[in-house]
């Protein structure tokens, strides 16, 4: 502190209302010191050796322009799979070697912050940014973040977790109105940030666009100090979203110590300048400089630790080649079996034939600022080729040909948005007659049909054909597929190469496997090949609920009213979110969360349950009773007695994967719980209730294995 106070010390007003305000220069992405662009930075003084600190985009890999003026050389950083995909692992150790590896790319691309995690709720299926998002649970959502922030601190650089808080919609989110009461804000959409906060002790943590309960959560000082600094210790700085709010005056005094992009910035029509207004401020007593020294304090206690303070010099090459082997064992994890009818892992020399577009095309990734500029990316029939699966080339062929053809018309002609990402618009899955695929279904020996599906920052998904739900091509390529190779005795498999939950119910019964392979980023084609084969023995589980219907999702709001224009969105549901809701209510999902098959098989035993009045402690063995070696994700959730708080049938406590066991091999399982975790808040404290609790021991939220019981025999009480 010593240094930060000597720096402010030395600062004029205008300096520190600068050092609040970034270093904004014109363009979508940001030009850096260093002579690349990247999505922002501090405004730099000189004068007291104070640099310009650089911050870039990364959920999903390092976001920076990978070419540079007057620079022939190309700078690449790895895609890694999206954060739904990584939560799909349930793997805190392998969470926090992804956040290692985005870590060093950080430094050593001359980065002193990553804006990442993100780790909104997924309360609806429907939000574009899902992708880039963990799960509808916060306390998974809270320890993925945790392990990745953990990582990518210790590399020397910052980690910012975003968005802080209830921004679970694109729609309309610089201006929209989350209305949630407060228990459902503290349990759901605070709960996940409060755990990343006092587990990771992120360098910062950014506000979201929306309001909350009618602020600007850039400008909400419950939010920024009585929560995030008084009740959680938090010690970093916080950074507003690029634009957000309206009033840069109340953004400081709320506790938003940093206004990003800075300087010049658009309000509606008005061009405003947020230095000026500062020092106006200031000069008019509005805003004290005792406010201002404290942002300029919060912001420097931070930034004298990071690289661009201690004039590193960061070599502009780091290890590709290692990440990229992160890259793919950690999507290598996330892949989730969802059907399996003796159809997968394929035999040996199975002769595949691949249908649709996505084989090619296939998405790495969403858009926006998780958009990533990898080395390669390598397509599902890529990968197929390079692990030497044995695939119909003719049929390879007749996608090659008929995508090149789609693509030279005016109509399908890839375009760019404003983000730099090529979008490619939606092909027509089914231009094979039924003639054709009947003799494809002769001279192979296995279908497999790939479904794709892409989203992303500034637009929400919407529950039509063609996105939610598959479209009548997609429909009738299946339906077609199926016929033919059923009719000949072979199986048919669906790849999922998705970001987000898609109907399936009404067309899973023609097909005997689905893999949902997410979106696994540059290794996506490498991952499928080996899952399909069965080098990968798949051990994800969905973080995140697939509902059966898109009528049956409790977030019926969703973006909000009036629906052409929402202006506010009131969070009926409650806390009955995900899971929590479709246990509580008995509503089927298709598939729940928690989910996911294996090539091979485990029994769970030996439960035992322990509670001394502070801690939980579960304790269980996981046995691989098949022919594979695999890895499983055990669930512990809670069931509480019925009390005066109105509560969910379960929710999920603790979790745990296991090492790679072995046929025969198990391991024992032991996790502790504190007793505050038990905790409900009743609108003024965490409250546990009295009487007997329930422990249960699952594969996923909808079987479960084990089941035990304590008792707490006094009632406990927490403040905030």
């Amino acid at each position: 502190m010593e240094k930060v106070n000597e720096i402010l010390s030395q600062l004029t007003l205008e300096e520190k209302s600068e050092t609040c305000s970034g270093g904004w220069t014109s363009g979508v992405v940001w030009k850096s010191h260093s002579g690349w662009r990247c999505r922002g930075e501090t405004h730099p003084v000189p004068r007291v050796g104070l640099p310009a600190f650089v911050l870039a985009d990364g959920p999903a890999g390092l976001r920076i322009n990978p070419t540079r003026e007057n620079d022939e050389n190309t700078y690449y950083t790895t895609a890694f799979p999206v954060e739904i995909m990584l939560a799909s692992t349930w793997n805190r150790e392998l969470l926090e070697e992804v956040g290692k590896a985005m870590g060093e790319e950080v430094r050593e691309y001359g980065v002193d912050v990553l804006l990442g995690p993100a780790m909104n709720i997924h309360r609806n299926p429907l939000c574009g940014r899902n992708f880039e998002y963990y799960s509808e649970d916060p306390v998974l959502s809270g320890e993925m973040a945790s392990s990745f922030v953990k990582g990518v601190q210790s590399q020397g650089v910052g980690a910012c977790i975003k968005h802080f808080v209830a921004n679970n919609q694109e729609t309309n989110r610089m201006v929209v109105d989350t209305i949630v009461i407060e228990r459902a804000l503290r349990e759901i959409y605070l709960r996940g940030f409060e755990i990343a906060v006092k587990k990771s002790k992120p360098w910062s943590v950014m506000s979201a666009y929306n309001k909350l309960n009618g602020k600007y959560c850039s400008q909400n000082e419950w939010l920024l100090k009585k929560v995030l600094r008084e009740e959680w210790g938090f010690e970093g700085f916080v950074m507003s979203d690029w634009y957000a709010g309206d009033n840069p005056v109340e953004q400081l005094k709320a506790g938003n110590d940093l206004i990003m992009p800075g300087k010049a910035y658009q309000v509606n029509t008005e061009r405003r300048d947020e230095i000026e207004e500062i020092m106006e401020a200031l000069k008019e007593g509005k805003l004290s400089e005792e406010v201002l020294d404290e942002c300029v304090r919060n912001i420097l206690k931070v930034l004298v630790n990071a690289p661009s303070f201690k004039n590193y010099r960061y070599s502009n090459k780091p290890d590709l080649e290692k990440h990229a082997k992160v890259a793919y064992e950690a999507g290598a994890e996330g892949v989730v079996l969802l059907k399996n009818e003796e159809a997968l892992p394929l035999s040996e020399n199975s002769k595949i034939a691949l249908f649709g577009t996505g084989q090619i095309e296939t998405i790495k990734g969403g858009t926006g600022s998780g958009d990533t500029h990898p080395r390669y990316a390598i397509s599902i029939l890529e990968g197929i080729k390079e692990r030497g699966l044995n695939f119909d080339e003719e049929l390879a062929k007749i996608y090659e040909d008929y995508i090149k053809k789609m693509r030279e018309t005016e109509e399908y002609k890839p375009r760019r948005d404003s983000w730099g990402t090529i979008i490619k618009p939606k092909l027509s899955e089914n231009f094979l007659s039924e003639k054709e695929v009947h003799k494809l279904a002769k001279k192979n020996d296995v279908a497999v049909i790939v479904i794709s599906r892409i989203s992303g920052e500034g637009y929400d998904r919407k529950p039509v054909k063609g996105d939610f739900y598959l479209s009548d091509d997609e429909t009738d390529l299946i339906k077609t597929v199926s016929r033919e190779f059923h009719e000949q005795g072979k199986k048919v498999i669906v790849l999922l190469n998705i970001g987000s939950p898609v109907e399936v119910v009404s067309w899973r019964d023609l097909v005997d496997g689905i893999l949902l392979v997410w979106q696994a980023g540059q290794e996506t084609g490498r991952i499928v090949a080996d899952v399909l084969t069965g080098r990968i023995n798949p051990s994800g589980k969905l973080p995140t609920t697939f509902p059966r219907d898109y009528s049956d999702v409790p977030s019926w709001t969703f973006p909000g009213e009036p629906k052409d224009n929402p202006q506010k969105v009131v969070y009926e549901e409650d806390i009955y979110v995900g899971y929590r809701y479709y246990d509580t209510f008995g509503v089927e999902p298709a598939y729940e969360f928690g989910y996911g098959l294996s090539y091979t098989t485990f029994e769970y035993s030996d439960l035992n349950v322990s509670f001394d009045g502070e801690t939980l402690r579960v304790q269980y063995r996981i046995e691989n009773t098949g022919g594979r070696a695999g890895k499983e994700v055990s669930q512990v959730y809670i069931k509480a007695p019925k009390g005066k708080i109105d509560k969910p049938f379960q929710e999920l406590k603790a979790f745990h994967k296991t090492r790679l066991l072995n046929p025969g091999e198990s391991e024992e399982v032991v996790l502790e719980i504190p007793v505050r975790d038990l905790a409900s808040f009743n609108g003024e404290e965490w409250v546990v209730e009295a009487g007997e609790y329930e422990v249960r021991v699952g594969a996923s939220s909808r079987n479960i294995k084990l089941k035990g019981t304590f008792s707490v025999g006094e009632e406990r009480r927490f403040k905030p």
